[in-house]
């Protein structure tokens, strides 16, 4: 008896009202613009930005050079000696790493010069 008047009622709730005479349906392009919308402001908000830091990134790569003081993605900082293809040799203290390019995330001086902002 109780599932009988369940099973009408939530019947009911699923049919909806159906469109009146009157009623136009929204053109395609407006009802998908607020998914237009979300993917626009996606790419504005992450990718971009994520993209321009990859140049910038790619250009501090290409740029280093030996005697530049540089800072690790894990914090090391250290000197270059050597610039290879894939990979940079860095003194830091007494010891001589050899890291990937990719894993140098600043430069700090420039062969003597320093690249900080004056105030």
């Amino acid at each position: 008896m109780i599932w009988n008047a369940a099973n009408s009622i939530f019947a009911l709730l699923a049919m909806g009202q159906p469109p009146g005479n009157g009623q136009q349906q929204m053109p395609w392009f407006m009802q998908y613009f607020p998914i237009f919308l979300i993917i626009f402001a996606f790419y504005f908000a992450i990718l971009r930005p994520q993209q321009k830091r990859q140049k910038q990134h790619d250009q501090l790569l290409k740029n280093l050079q030996k005697n530049d003081r540089v800072t690790t993605t894990s914090g090391i900082v250290g000197t270059v000696v050597t610039v290879q293809d894939k990979s940079v040799t860095i003194r830091s203290s007494d010891a001589k790493l050899e890291v990937l390019k990719s894993a140098i995330s600043e430069i700090t001086e420039r062969g003597g010069e320093t690249n900080q902002p004056s105030t």
